[in-house]
């Protein structure tokens, strides 16, 4: 068994637009059939347990309620995070940008003269592709998380929020393992797998000084930082290392401790089909003796406060990295997630990465989408994608027809022609005259239009056009009065 394709680091700015990198996707039938599988089971999971809890309803309006409000006072929450944090012996960094945050955590780095550091899985870092950053600048990044470890090794990307490798089967880990461990007799059993990235951590778990953290909250009562993981990696990094550095985007702050008790039953339903994590770790600045002894906290923006301004966008911060929207979508399920050329695939993907980057990029990601809504259904803080997407669709095309890039483009200048058709009803009844008599050289004997020339093939590739009637009902209701 081969390896699993290999794709370039997940950057918006050099991805290809969504269709063009979803269509070797559709063509690989083994990908499609790992990621459907993977998607049933947790979302079967997910289904199950939000079933048994009667009160899912009040915990998803709780839940958005707790995102919407610190959305609207984040600035007082995050300089409450940063007071409490440092008189618990923290050190806060602020990041204008991905740029700022690299150089941050680098020089923090070179200040303990590390050069390897051990990570707990964070989205965040590879938002700003620290990963490559780091290697460049002579450090070493070891991904701790199993999935992560599959993908470094395999040299892969992630293509899910929580489930990182979940187009990958266990043929595949196995044949990764066994080439990059040196490990030929290895077997695709589940734990002789488990078994052989347990022993590959083994040794930097217990020499590696430093770790790199995400963050799944930031709590602004306690100055502390919580992260959920399934695996105790995570409490090995947050326990072992000499220093630690959590790298979080400012909108994973929460007001107080007791909100997390809303947060980690709606994550953890939503996320991987449990009541709860297996693991939960929550640590609060220095303690001396115990632990890390030099802690640290990077805030990230890159593009976080632009998104703030605008009303309809900003719900889209609410986000809690669940993954359930990929898990539900019919779109997601048949692309998997590297044809979205970011670290953020899926509906959430969709509308979070064109923001991010200004609609710079990604122009593509708020189109692929079908607008079911399942996304919507499933979400526990309740961000109604679909809305966004289609507010996204108007400032693309706004910002095209800005440009003038689509002047010259067939559909687009169709559209502008039929605009000014439709605003007038004696342009309109002229054109349905003119349509009929074109339109007949097309329509077949059994009075279907099987296919157009030009742009209209388009249409007819893949469906047939009924042909136009010989009369419109307007001009029968004229002739049926006239009688």
């Amino acid at each position: 068994m081969s390896a699993p394709a290999q794709h370039p680091i997940l950057d918006p700015a050099a991805a290809p637009p969504f269709p063009a990198a979803a269509l070797p996707v559709l063509r690989n039938a083994q990908l499609r059939k790992n990621v459907a599988h993977a998607t049933d089971v947790i979302q079967g999971k997910r289904n199950r347990l939000v079933a048994e809890k009667t009160d899912w309803t009040e915990l998803r309006e709780s839940a958005s309620a707790i995102r919407a409000h610190t959305l609207e006072h984040l600035g007082e929450y995050l300089a409450e995070f940063e007071e409490r944090c440092t008189l618990a012996g923290g050190v806060v960094h602020w990041a204008a940008d991905a740029g700022e945050a690299r150089e941050i955590i680098l020089r923090i780095l070179q200040e303990e003269k590390a050069d390897e550091v051990i990570k707990i899985k964070t989205m965040t870092s590879a938002e700003i592709q620290l990963n490559p950053f780091l290697r460049q600048n002579g450090v070493r990044a070891y991904e701790t998380d199993l999935a992560e470890i599959i993908l470094q090794l395999g040299e892969d990307e992630p293509s899910h929020v929580v489930v990182p490798a979940l187009h990958v089967n266990r043929a595949q880990v196995r044949e990764i393992f066994a080439r990059t461990m040196n490990l030929p007799e290895l077997s695709d059993d589940p734990q002789a797998l488990t078994a052989a990235a347990r022993t590959y951590l083994r040794k930097m778990f217990l020499t590696v000084p430093t770790a790199i953290s995400g963050a799944n909250y930031l709590i602004a009562e306690t100055g502390g930082v919580a992260i959920v993981e399934s695996e105790g990696n995570g409490r090995m990094c947050l326990t072992l290392p000499r220093t630690m550095i959590t790298l979080a985007g400012i909108e994973k702050v929460i007001p107080r401790f007791r909100d997390l008790e809303v947060m980690l039953q709606v994550l953890a339903r939503s996320a991987t089909g449990e009541r709860m994590n297996p693991y939960t770790s929550l640590w609060t600045g220095v303690t001396p003796g115990d632990g890390p002894q030099h802690f640290h906290v990077v805030l990230l923006d890159n593009g976080r406060s632009a998104m703030l301004r605008r009303e309809m966008e900003r719900q889209t911060l609410k986000c809690i990295r669940c993954g359930a929207c990929m898990n539900t979508c019919p779109v997601y399920r048949q692309t998997g997630g590297h044809a979205y050329g970011s670290v953020y695939p899926g509906p959430i993907g969709a509308i979070l990465t064109p923001q991010l980057q200004k609609l710079e990029h990604a122009q593509t990601l708020p189109y692929a989408s079908s607008l079911c809504g399942a996304c919507y259904d499933v979400c526990p803080v309740k961000i109604n994608i679909p809305e966004v997407l289609i507010d996204l669709r108007a400032q693309v095309t706004e910002k095209e027809r800005a440009e003038d890039r689509r002047f010259f483009d067939p559909i687009y200048v169709g559209m502008r022609v039929a605009n000014w058709v439709f605003a007038s009803a004696g342009r309109f009844r002229l054109a349905q005259r003119a349509a009929r008599l074109g339109l007949r050289l097309f329509t077949r004997k059994d009075g279907w239009i099987h296919a157009l020339p030009g742009v209209g093939g388009r249409w007819t590739m893949t469906r047939d056009l009924r042909g136009l009637p010989q009369q419109t009902f307007r001009e029968w209701w004229a002739k049926e009065r006239g009688r």
